[in-house]
């Protein structure tokens, strides 16, 4: 793990997406190669999502070759309403890129069996490789591990 101090907020947000740019980019994803992504939501990584969003409109990075995996879920929370990390996801970041949905994962906080739910999650990374990069955060600031 990398620990880098920044004075505020944009400058943390703008570094962790250089950063993650950075990654996916020398890591050359293609057809059957593709870069996993692990994601958070919440305030913190807002930022981040915006200069990617903004990266990718560029023309500087591309996520069609892109997975991601999100952290958590409500449980119980309709997968439309606008507090769910779905809708978050989706709203804030997932609708401005060129991700195939197929691969951004969300964990189904409806599932009938909420075991079963996390059990099939962890097969998906596994059968996509591992976590390339597990992006973190929480409400002071943003990191990368």
């Amino acid at each position: 793990m990398r620990l880098v101090i920044l004075e505020d907020y944009d400058q943390a947000s703008e570094w962790a997406a250089k950063y993650i740019c950075n990654r996916i980019i020398q890591f050359k994803p293609s057809q059957g190669r593709y870069f996993t992504l692990g994601l958070p939501t919440g305030s913190t990584p807002l930022g981040c999502y915006k200069k990617l969003i903004e990266y990718h409109k560029n023309g500087d990075l591309s996520f069609k070759y892109v997975k991601t995996f999100n952290m958590d879920e409500y449980v119980g929370l309709p997968r439309n309403h606008p507090e769910s990390y779905h809708s978050y996801m989706w709203n804030n970041f997932f609708k401005h890129i060129d991700i195939d949905p197929n691969n951004a994962h969300i964990l189904d906080g409806n599932a009938p069996d909420l075991q079963a739910e996390c059990d099939a999650f962890e097969k998906k990374i596994e059968e996509a490789g591992g976590i390339d990069l597990f992006v973190g955060g929480d409400d002071s600031y943003n990191r990368c591990t």
